[in-house]
């Protein structure tokens, strides 16, 4: 099963990107769900915050054991960075959202030179 979906660029767009995968549930393991509407949501909450103007893009591929999700934001392209928990300061706060595609994703990646990120989770 694949879909598409365009979001509105505003304070919405998290929730209904996380309503899209939760509406996955019965057809795709529920740990995979959990886990991809978490992430989509953190991937869609920074094209809000750091994307240029216009709609996020989500695409979802999904199937019993496997979810791989593509968001896209009109933003300038950058560069992807984790988090080093330890070396924060209280004025880092935020910011944990592609920490967290590391940490629970099988796979992720940014397309050079835009805002363009993917990731998939499989439990096969």
């Amino acid at each position: 099963m694949a879909f598409e979906r365009s979001l509105a660029k505003n304070v919405e767009a998290p929730a209904l990107a996380r309503g899209l995968v939760r509406d996955l549930r019965g057809e795709v393991r529920s740990d995979v769900v959990a886990d991809a509407a978490l992430l989509v949501s953190e991937l869609v909450s920074n094209g809000v915050k750091y994307g240029g103007d216009g709609e996020i893009q989500v695409h979802i591929e999904a199937e019993p054991d496997r979810l791989r999700a593509e968001i896209v934001d009109q933003g300038n392209g950058f560069i992807p960075r984790t988090r080093d928990s330890r070396h924060m300061t209280v004025a880092d706060a935020g910011g944990w959202g592609l920490h967290l595609v590391e940490t629970l994703a099988d796979d992720w990646g940014v397309h050079t030179g835009s805002t363009h990120v993917w990731f998939e989770i499989r439990r096969d």
